[in-house]
């Protein structure tokens, strides 16, 4: 884990009420993959899963902002029992800030965790920002934290861990 910025971020950790990841690249390995019949597939880790439950369990809001829109993660977020899903969204840093208006918090007291261009705005705001390895340049550049999973492979899990451990410690 590389820690990009000068920022306190083990005090940035304990402030950390709402987790919000992209998904593709972050909480998927980035693929899509289809098979001769048209149908699309997403391969998720379960370590990443289990981060979910650490965050309710803490009593963290998670969310997931994605430009996709497939029932493949509305029934992931739905297992997850994920407590913000967005789905088809072109300006992540809107739905955001509705979604902090919803629960009355501050760009403070948000983690987020975003691979792409799309992701960047909300990079720049958020308290805490994470990156998998295999994000882009620019967002590893921006993110306050790069983590040492690439996205599918328990960068989120990674992230959580990174959250609790530091705020507990």
């Amino acid at each position: 884990m590389k820690i990009n910025k000068k920022d306190d971020v083990k005090n940035m950790s304990s402030k950390i009420k709402l987790f919000i990841t992209d998904c593709d690249g972050c909480l998927t390995d980035g693929g899509m993959y289809y098979d001769e019949l048209g149908n699309e597939w997403k391969k998720f880790n379960a370590k990443d899963g289990m981060a979910f439950e650490i965050l309710r369990n803490n009593n963290i809001i998670t969310g997931i902002i994605t430009g996709e829109n497939t029932n493949i993660v509305e029934r992931r977020a739905k297992k997850l029992k994920v407590d913000e899903l967005h789905q088809g969204v072109k300006r992540k840093i809107e739905v955001l800030q509705k979604i902090l208006e919803k629960y009355n918090l501050t760009y403070d007291e948000v983690a987020y965790v975003g691979d792409d261009i799309n992701d960047i705005e909300i990079i720049e705001k958020c308290g805490l920002s994470f990156s998998p390895n295999n994000a882009i340049e620019s967002v590893k550049q921006k993110a306050k934290v790069v983590l040492e999973k690439n996205g599918g492979d328990g960068a989120v899990r990674e992230a959580v861990e990174y959250i609790v451990n530091t705020y507990n410690t």
